[in-house]
C-alpha cells in the first residue's frame, strides 16, 4: 500500500497526527489569521491539542475534506477579563523591541511561564498590558482544509503532541 492509500484512508480520531490549512474569520467574516503553505496546523487528535468544539468537527473527516464551524467565546478564546490589564516593569518583558507601542503584542515572563499580551501603555520603565487573547469575547469561525492524516508515532503519543507534519521536528524533552 502507497503512503498516499494509506493516509486518505486514515480519518481524524484518537491518535493520528491531522495536518491542515485553516482561516479564522470574525464574525463579519473577516479573515483574523490563516496558515501558510509552509506552516500548516499540526494537531495530535483526541489529546487537548485543540479547543474541543473545533476538535470535535473534525472526528471522523478524512483527508481533503472541508470544515467550517463557529464557536462561541466560551468555547474559542475565552470571555474578555476587565481584570486582565496590569502596569509592569519593561524588564519583565521577553525581547522586547526597542520602541514598544499601543496595540504590539509581547511576552511576559511570569511565575508560571511566558504568557502572551498585548502593550495598551508604554512607559520609559513601565508598561501597561492587556492579558486577553486578541480574539476573547469573539466568535470565531473556522475554515480548514484537511491535506493529510497520518498515524502518530510513538514519541508524539507518549508527549501528547506532534512533532511537526512528519513526525520527525527534532522535538527534545
Amino acid at each position: 500500500m502507497s503512503e498516499t492509500e494509506t493516509t486518505t484512508e486514515l480519518v481524524a480520531s484518537k491518535g493520528v497526527v491531522v495536518i491542515a490549512d485553516y482561516r479564522l474569520l470574525d464574525a463579519d467574516g473577516a479573515c483574523l489569521e490563516q496558515s501558510e503553505a509552509s506552516n500548516p496546523m499540526v494537531y495530535l487528535h483526541g489529546y487537548q491539542n485543540l479547543m474541543s468544539g473545533l476538535e470535535s468537527a473534525l472526528e471522523g473527516k478524512k483527508a481533503g475534506d472541508n470544515v467550517s464551524v463557529t464557536l462561541p467565546p466560551e468555547q474559542s478564546y475565552g470571555l474578555r477579563r476587565d481584570n486582565a490589564v496590569e502596569r509592569i516593569p519593561v524588564k519583565y518583558l521577553i525581547k522586547p523591541p526597542k520602541k514598544l507601542q499601543p496595540g504590539m503584542r509581547v511576552q511576559v515572563n511570569t511565575k508560571s511561564g511566558p504568557r502572551d499580551a498585548t502593550v495598551v501603555k508604554a512607559g520609559r520603565f513601565n508598561v501597561d498590558i492587556d492579558g486577553n487573547h486578541p480574539y476573547a469575547g469573539k466568535s470565531i469561525t473556522f475554515e480548514l482544509k484537511i491535506t493529510r492524516i497520518r498515524e502518530a508515532t510513538r514519541d508524539e503519543i507518549s508527549h501528547g503532541h506532534p512533532h511537526g507534519p512528519d513526525g520527525t521536528a527534532g522535538h527534545h524533552h
